[in-house]
C-alpha cells in the first residue's frame, strides 16, 4: 500500500472535519437534534417512504439541512481549493444497488455512520460505539473480499 501524496489534503479534511463537528455540534446545542442524516432524511420524505411522516415544525431545519448538504460541493467548487477529479471505477448498477443496501442497513441498525460515528460516539452512546464497530468491521471485510480474494481492481 502506498500513499498518493500528491493527493494528500489534510487541510482540506481538517477543515472539512470541523465544519462536521460544528454543524453536528450546533444542530445538538441549539435544537437538541443529532445530525445523522439518515435520520434527517427519513422524516423529510413521504410517509410510505420513510415508514412515519415527518411533522410540520421539524421538516423546516431538515430541508434547510439537506439544501446545505447539497449545496456544499458548489460552494468547494468556487472556492481557491482544488477539487480532485469524481470517477467511479463500477458501473451505475452496483451504484445504485449499494446505495439501497446502505439505505436498508441504515433502517436495520437505527442510523448511519454520522448518526452513530460523530454524533453518537461524542455522546458516549454505546449503542452508536457498537454501530461504528459493526460498520467499519463490514467496510474492512468488504474491501478485504473484494480485493484480496474476489481479484477486483481498485
Amino acid at each position: 500500500m502506498t500513499i498518493d501524496w500528491h493527493a494528500f489534503t489534510p487541510g482540506a479534511a481538517l477543515t472539512g472535519g470541523l465544519l462536521i463537528g460544528f454543524a453536528a455540534a450546533f444542530l445538538v446545542l441549539t435544537i437538541g437534534r443529532i445530525a445523522g442524516i439518515s435520520g434527517i432524511l427519513g422524516n423529510v420524505l413521504p410517509g410510505a417512504l420513510a415508514g412515519r411522516p415527518g411533522s410540520g415544525g421539524e421538516r423546516g431545519w431538515r430541508i434547510a439541512f439537506l439544501l446545505g448538504l447539497a449545496a456544499a460541493p458548489g460552494l468547494a467548487a468556487v472556492s481557491a481549493v482544488p477539487m480532485p477529479p469524481v470517477e467511479s471505477l463500477v458501473d451505475w448498477p452496483w451504484l445504485v444497488a449499494a446505495g439501497l443496501l446502505v439505505g436498508v442497513g441504515t433502517r436495520i441498525g437505527s442510523g448511519c455512520t454520522s448518526g452513530h460515528g460523530v454524533c453518537g460516539l461524542a455522546r458516549g452512546s454505546l449503542r452508536s460505539l457498537a454501530a461504528t464497530l459493526t460498520f467499519m468491521a463490514f467496510g474492512i471485510a468488504t474491501v478485504w473480499l473484494l480485493h484480496h480474494v474476489l481479484q477486483v481492481p481498485a
